[in-house]
């Protein structure tokens, strides 16, 4: 019994030794990426969703009204695009579920 603990201690130590610096690397990057906002991230948010709103109004007038001005042609494009988008995320679901109908409870 005590030759099986001795290769299970072993095989701890070599599996703490492997992956000491993939983790090393995972928390150089989650200290980073996974910390929560500091209250200068809101003020550079607002700022830039404020240019983006007067990006887009200028836009939208610089257009001259096209929304209103859509072929025929390109409405229908954009009603296949959206049509295939919606089918992509329903078929992501079908998959994610593995059943066509309800998830298994």
């Amino acid at each position: 019994m005590s030759q099986y603990v001795g290769k299970a201690n072993a095989l701890a130590k070599t599996l703490t030794a492997l992956a000491r610096p993939p983790l090393k690397e995972f928390w150089k990057y989650a200290k980073v990426e996974l910390s929560p906002p500091l209250p200068g991230d809101f003020l550079k948010l607002q700022k830039s969703l404020k240019e983006s709103t007067k990006n887009l109004k200028t836009n939208v007038k610089a257009s001259g009204g096209r929304l209103g001005q859509v072929t025929v042609r390109e409405a229908w494009l954009n009603v296949l695009v959206t049509v295939e988008i919606v089918s992509w995320f329903y078929m992501g679901e079908v998959i994610g579920r593995r059943h066509f109908v309800g998830y298994k409870v």
